[in-house]
């Protein structure tokens, strides 16, 4: 029976689960909450180097328990490399999540205030975003090393954005995303006006993505998915429009989130 299996052993069990099923094991018996809520089960569900991630946060991060630690890292993106990038943790599959700001990213021209403007957003989880003033040539590009990430996952990488009031020549022609890992390349397409995507004779080719809403008052679209194996390579993200001389403005950029896909 459980009851007679000491509560370190139950616990180590119970960490081969997942945190759902940790949960659901606390509600079995008093013996099971013990071990469910053990920082020996919990910790297992962080990545082995956490106390090295939750270091370079922004500010300090306080937990009584692994539990609660992990509960912290599920619900809120914690802040570090001095505001650029959020690591958390999926509360259902305990994988790697990062998110890369504005300022990790690649920008044409950012640099440039006749281009783009840096300015902080009250709904940025970041210090601040970047918004597009006008430029012809727009190319975003993001990186990564898989070694930062869950093995043996698939992830998606998404870019998240918003569209000003004031945009325009976004919809011109379509944008080409891609995602490329090794020898593994993933390319597709994203028209900001979908109708007049359809109608469109274009060269382009590879998967149409969309623009979709977030939960958090961000707009996002999928640069492309690949599978990290546990092998170490660099992840290269990219999003761009460089064919046309249709000027453009308006676009609001927070960066790229790395996430598992379902």
């Amino acid at each position: 029976m459980a009851e007679a299996l000491p509560k370190d052993c139950l616990s180590h069990v119970i960490s081969f689960t997942s945190p759902r099923d940790a949960c659901r094991a606390a509600l079995v018996a008093g013996i099971f909450r013990l071990a469910a809520d053990s920082d020996l089960a919990w910790e297992k569900f962080l990545p082995s180097d956490y106390r090295q991630i939750i270091s370079k946060s922004v500010a300090p991060v306080e937990f009584s328990s692994i539990k609660e630690l992990f509960g912290k890292l599920s619900s809120t993106p914690l802040l570090i490399d001095g505001g650029k990038k959020t690591f958390s943790i999926d509360k259902y599959t305990n994988k790697i999540c990062y998110m890369l700001s504005a300022r990790e990213l690649s920008i044409a021209w950012s640099a440039n205030p006749l281009c783009w403007c840096w300015k902080p957003l009250h709904q940025s989880r970041f210090p601040e975003a970047v918004e597009l003033i006008m430029v012809s040539w727009l190319d975003i590009r993001g990186k990564i090393n898989t070694r930062m990430l869950s093995p043996n996952t698939t992830y998606g990488a998404y870019l998240v954005i918003q569209i000003a009031k004031r945009a325009f020549g976004l919809d011109a022609l379509p944008f080409e995303v891609s995602v490329e890992v090794g020898d593994y390349k993933t390319q597709g397409r994203i028209c900001m006006d979908r109708e007049e995507c359809k109608s469109m004779e274009t060269l382009h080719e590879g998967e149409e993505r969309v623009l979709r809403a977030r939960g958090d008052g961000w707009l996002e679209v999928e640069l492309g998915e690949f599978y990290n194996n546990g092998d170490e390579k660099e992840v290269k993200m990219e999003f761009k429009e460089v064919e046309g001389a249709q000027l453009k403005g308006g676009l609001v950029v927070e960066g790229i989130e790395l996430r598992p896909k379902n």
